[in-house]
Formats: structure tokens, sequence, C-alpha cells
């Protein structure tokens, strides 16, 4: 499999990804709710809806979802100190460390 990424001058670079990394995808969580019968549900980005996710995972976080089950493999909380990768605006492409939330 093969993903392009944005380089920093604005150009997309290709590079090769092994089958490992082919078989998850990074979802950051849109909404959580509660559905019928208590059931609690994710909402990611791309649409997906994933029931009986860990309880801990709240609304920006990132989700790592198993693409052959659609199941939340892993998550890594929105909160300071963790690594953050700009995706739109005028910066979009560029890495840095989350300091602070408003």
């Amino acid at each position: 499999a093969v993903v392009s990424t944005q380089s920093t001058g604005g150009r997309f670079l290709i590079h090769r990804i092994k089958k490992e990394e082919a078989a998850y995808k990074l979802c950051n969580v849109k909404s959580v709710r509660t559905a019928a019968k208590g059931v609690t549900v994710i909402t990611t980005h791309d649409g997906r809806t994933i029931r009986y996710p860990d309880t801990l995972i709240k609304m920006h976080d990132t989700v790592k979802v198993d693409i052959a089950t659609n199941k939340a493999a892993d998550y890594i909380k929105f909160e300071p100190g963790n690594l953050a990768y700009i995706t739109g605006g005028e910066i979009c492409g560029r890495i840095g460390i989350f300091t602070d939330k408003e």
C-alpha cells in the first residue's frame, strides 16, 4: 500500500507502508453518545460508528480503528504534551507538540 503525505513545501510525497500499517486507520472522534438500550457509540471524522468503545474515549481523541473488524483497537487522548499534526489551514502539514487547549 502507498500513502501520500504533504511535505512542508506544500507538495505531496509518496512513501510505502507495511501490511501491518495498512490494517488500521487513525480516526478523530467527532461525537460520543448513548444509543438505544444504553449502548455507548462514537462517531469518527469519516462517518464510522463504533459501538461499545472504551469508556475513557472522549470527543476529539484519536482512535486506532481495525479496518477488518471496525473496532477501536487503541486510542490517544487529546491532551497537552502529545504530538500533533496540522491538517488544515495555512500551516497544514506541520508537526509539533500540543501545548494547551482553550
